[in-house]
């Protein structure tokens, strides 16, 4: 999912700051603070001399993990209030994989369309986006799977429309972002609706949660489609928890999140799985989801290329 503005993430970070919010189009919506301090979790993690010696060279020379995201979906990836500073439970993750191989991370923040097309051609060395590890997206790039969500159903606090689960999206207009398995599904699920007789699913795809945000806050849709936790966090922190809520349900097309790395560089994508594997086995992995909030999503087993 893709950036939005410094700007726009302080004020969805400083409510008050913003006044909370207005109704207008060009306002972006507001999520509260809600960034829990985990630099004593991040302190804790050490360099395995062990795991380091498996990097490729060049990673080990650079001293650090080139990694693309999308800063704009908290509670994975998303600005401090000073609209620069990455946080997130993926960007915690990622702090401490590195830890763990000796290295630093640079984010780069970009369209979640071009996150693929920028690790196979080398701009990246990793992606880590809340990106769904899939059997097709596996013919691109490899991953190591680091997390399990599924696509929920965000609607206006109070749900005017009624939007029980996918069955009631028929007739109905959805946001979701560009490039993403919620535009997928939501095309997937029209086509449901049609065979039905119902009228079909409109969806306006953005580059933007925040864009998206605005549409359901100012009625133009009636609906959103994002991951779990996402919605889950945005529904309790935008304005106070009384702008959205989630539609009740198990999350649909569960599955796991993984780091992409390019198919050319397995030894990269190894020492990266082994890393994890430590912080899991170690206790610092579920000390991050915890502090996050998210641990429902958690993995007990690091594995690669294990979505469908």
């Amino acid at each position: 999912m893709t950036r939005w503005g410094a700007l726009v993430v302080g004020c969805l970070l400083l409510t008050a700051a913003c006044g909370g919010g207005s109704d207008g189009a060009g306002d972006a919506a507001t999520t509260g603070s809600g960034v829990p301090d985990t630099a004593a979790i991040l302190q804790g993690v050490t360099k395995d001399p062990q795991l380091a010696a498996g990097l490729p060279a060049p990673v080990a020379q650079a001293g650090k993990l080139n990694i693309g995201s999308n800063m704009q979906s908290a509670p994975n990836n998303f600005y401090s209030a000073d609209g620069k500073t990455p946080v997130g439970f993926e960007v915690d993750i990622a702090k401490a994989v590195a830890a763990k191989l000796g290295l630093t991370v640079q984010h780069t923040d970009m369209a979640f369309g071009s996150l693929i097309t920028s690790l196979q051609s080398g701009r990246l060395d990793l992606t880590m986006a809340g990106m769904n590890d899939t059997q097709a997206r596996q013919q691109q790039i490899d991953f190591v799977d680091y997390f399990t969500s599924g696509i929920t159903i965000m609607v206006r606090k109070g749900n005017p429309d009624g939007i029980t689960g996918p069955d009631s999206l028929c007739g109905n207009t959805v946001a979701v972002v560009q490039g993403t398995s919620h535009q997928t599904f939501a095309a997937e699920q029209s086509a449901k609706c049609v065979q039905a007789g119902k009228p079909e699913v409109t969806t306006t795809a953005t580059d933007s949660d925040s864009q998206n945000q605005n549409q359901l806050r100012t009625g133009r849709v009636a609906a959103i489609l994002n991951d779990l936790p996402t919605a889950a966090y945005v529904s309790k922190n935008a304005g106070g928890g009384e702008f959205f809520e989630v539609v009740p349900g198990e999350p649909i097309n569960g599955g796991p999140y993984g780091i992409g790395v390019n198919k050319a560089n397995p030894q990269l994508r190894d020492a990266v799985a082994a890393a994890l594997r430590a912080l899991v086995d170690d206790g610092t992995y579920g000390r991050i989801l915890d502090a996050w909030g998210v641990k429902q999503g958690a993995i007990t087993k690091v594995t690669v290329n294990a979505g469908s």
